[in-house]
């Protein structure tokens, strides 16, 4: 029997809310390994179609691409589920289900209908997780995450209205360029893809979640946008220009942070921009590589956020300056950690070595070595922070006494897990290459030359950090970023706003009472002797007072 693997999580959603205790942790464990079954018994080529309103709509289409993007993130939602055991939160584990079963719909929509159903979805679910993180700033970030995603959302739906209203057929395929729905599906991917300047949703509300929900949020978003550059924008030149600034982007402020999950969070910025370059170089090398990439990161990512979580969840803090002296504390989490850490790094038998080097000997073999020159430099600086800086200031610089709770098993767990994927990966990195999208994949990652120059530039930044650790860490920073470009004016327009409408309410008030005592006079009666329907129909002038407003607020912004 065909099953789509969303159906398992979005039944698991739905239930979530009638169970408590283990009961409800069994039920969303066994729902989301259902999904992963699912997920691996489809094949390429099955597919599922329904008539809907006279559209022939593809709920589920299996692809080489579809079905490699739909094991990772059923894979992610199951470690980000042993992940959260611990946590007590209805809300968060529906939506967690809910957001990764709309990933899923996204990866294998086979029609543009289906998938801004989906897209659209994707954004609420995370959205309520972002919500459900408990911290102080959950809230307005959480608004500011919607405000973003509705733009994209309109941005995606606006470009889909065009592409069919203009003829284009409704199965998902590449877009001819330079056309007006070519430019708004792009730029609406751009956004999800968290392409500066259109990032700082990510950075903002990322951080805001818990522990456990930031690792749902840094898996399916940006990763279900780079699987809709692969499929509809391969070879965009546009593409490569920012996928580089992506890269080089994410390291500068991550190596500036000293918030361990604002730092992990710019560096999601910086690898996806590794996957976007790949996509707009567009060769066959190119998109395995961002394929790949993508799934690699996907894992060494959850496993770093896996860390951080495990020392917030443990010591309450999350800065770098209230942090130190925890290995002694936490041995099992420094060496996960560094897993993880090594894996993003690119060292030799880790994940993100046999995938990361597809990108750049890419643009090697495309007669693109400046680009490729630019990521090595943005490869430099991700070992910097999250390989060196982050660890170091974190596990070994001593500092004050710092109080440290037992970290609950199923945390160990799922980072032993994820752990464990990357090393296989960087092992056997047969496994990946024959599930990639672009087949024969004539690709060796261990040559002597690769290997070699890699450690080469890790040994070097080793020595650069220690010998300058004193002034990229250890101090309390802030950074500004170019949120603040709209985020200030934004706060001015609607406080002036709101003062505008309150004073024009008085005034109001005041007009509607002195018309009404003239109108009194003029008619020798007392004030109850006033038709009530002047009174009534004096107040539509707060209402075009308020549109008036609202529209030199929409045109200021223009």
């Amino acid at each position: 029997m065909l099953l789509h693997p969303a159906v398992p999580l979005f039944t698991t959603a739905l239930v979530i809310p009638l169970l408590r205790g283990k009961i409800r942790t069994v039920a969303v464990v066994l729902g989301v390994c259902l999904s992963l079954i699912a997920t691996a018994a489809l094949k390429p080529g099955m597919s599922w179609s329904v008539n809907v309103a006279s559209m022939h709509l593809t709920p589920l289409k299996v692809e080489e691409l579809s079905w490699l993007f739909g094991i990772i993130f059923a894979l992610v939602a199951l470690l980000g589920t042993i992940y959260s055991m611990h946590a007590h939160s209805a809300t968060e584990h529906a939506a967690a289900v809910t957001y990764a079963g709309s990933a899923l719909g996204l990866t294998f929509a086979g029609d543009w209908i289906t998938a801004f159903a989906f897209w659209e979805l994707m954004a609420l679910a995370s959205l309520a997780i972002i919500w459900s993180g408990g911290q102080p700033g959950s809230r307005t970030a959480g608004f500011r995450y919607l405000f973003v995603h509705a733009l994209g959302g309109s941005l995606f739906f606006a470009g889909i209205t065009i592409h069919l209203s203009s003829g284009g057929g409704l199965a998902i395929a590449p877009l001819t360029n330079a056309t007006w729905a070519y430019g708004l599906i792009l730029t609406a991917v751009l956004i999800n893809a968290a392409v500066p300047p259109l990032h700082a949703w990510l950075t903002d509300a990322y951080p805001e979640a818990s522990v456990s929900g930031m690792v749902f949020l840094s898996a399916f978003t940006t990763k279900s946008a780079v699987y809709l550059l692969i499929r509809v924008f391969p070879g965009s030149e546009l593409l490569v220009l920012a996928g580089v600034v992506m890269a080089l982007y994410g390291v500068i402020y991550a190596v500036l942070e000293n918030d361990i999950r604002r730092l992990l969070a710019y560096h999601i910025i910086s690898q996806v921009g590794y996957m976007v370059a790949a996509v707009g170089i567009g060769t066959n090398l190119a998109l395995n590589g961002a394929a790949a990439h993508a799934f690699c990161h996907i894992l060494y990512k959850a496993l770093l956020l896996m860390g951080a979580g495990a020392v917030i969840a443990s010591t309450g803090q999350r800065r770098l300056t209230e942090l130190g002296g925890l290995a002694k504390f936490m041995p099992l989490v420094v060496i996960l950690y560094t897993v993880g850490a090594f894996s993003i790094s690119g060292v030799p038998l880790f994940n993100g070595f046999i995938s990361k080097s597809m990108v750049l000997s890419a643009a090697e073999i495309d007669g693109r070595g400046a680009i490729a020159l630019l990521l090595t430099l943005a490869s430099i600086g991700t070992f910097l922070h999250t390989g060196l800086k982050l660890p170091y200031f974190t596990f070994f610089t001593p500092k004050h006494q710092i109080s440290v709770k037992k970290i609950p098993v199923n945390m160990l767990l799922a980072m032993f897990i994820t752990a464990g994927l990357c090393l296989f990966l960087g092992l056997y990195p047969e496994w990946l290459y024959t599930h990639l999208p672009m087949q024969p994949v004539l690709y060796e990652p261990y040559t002597m030359n690769h290997v070699v120059s890699t450690l080469q530039l890790l040994v070097g930044t080793t020595v650069g950090f220690w010998l300058l650790r004193s002034k990229i860490g250890g101090a309390p920073t802030y950074s500004l970023d170019v949120d603040v470009l709209y985020r200030k004016p934004t706060a001015f327009l609607m406080n002036s706003f709101v003062t505008s409408t309150k004073e024009i309410g008085r005034l109001n008030q005041q007009a509607a009472a002195y018309i009404l005592q003239k109108l009194n006079g003029l008619a020798g009666v007392g004030p109850t002797s006033v038709p009530a329907y002047l009174e009534r129909n004096l107040q539509p002038l707060n209402i075009i007072a308020l549109l008036v407003l609202l529209l030199l607020v929409v045109l200021s912004l223009l």
